[in-house]
């Protein structure tokens, strides 16, 4: 398993839209699972920060992702547009690969 793990800092009056475009049942989410490799979206905003969230994307390898992207981009950055005008901040914090037992 793969995941994907970006911190956005919300402006101010912005938060159910946001919550609306980058949640499980969001733009990104709906187009994401067009392909059969991608898992899940998880979206957790901080307790003590509110304008502070994360949002989670679970995919089955980076690879998968990786080709999701090459074939999607130009939906993609279409979403990412419609986002940036709720956004401060966006970071990508990391691409990690799930520890097996």
């Amino acid at each position: 398993m793969f995941l994907i793990l970006w911190e956005f800092e919300v402006k101010p009056g912005y938060e159910e839209r946001f919550e609306k475009v980058y949640g499980p049942g969001g733009d990104g989410a709906k187009l994401f699972r067009t392909d059969s490799k991608y898992r899940e979206t998880r979206l957790v905003r901080d307790s003590f920060r509110a304008a502070i969230y994360l949002t989670v994307d679970f995919w089955d390898s980076r690879q998968e992702y990786e080709e999701f992207l090459r074939k999607r981009r130009a939906e993609y950055a279409a979403i990412e547009a419609i986002g940036e005008e709720l956004k401060r901040k966006e970071r990508r914090m990391g691409c990690f690969e799930m520890v097996e037992d």
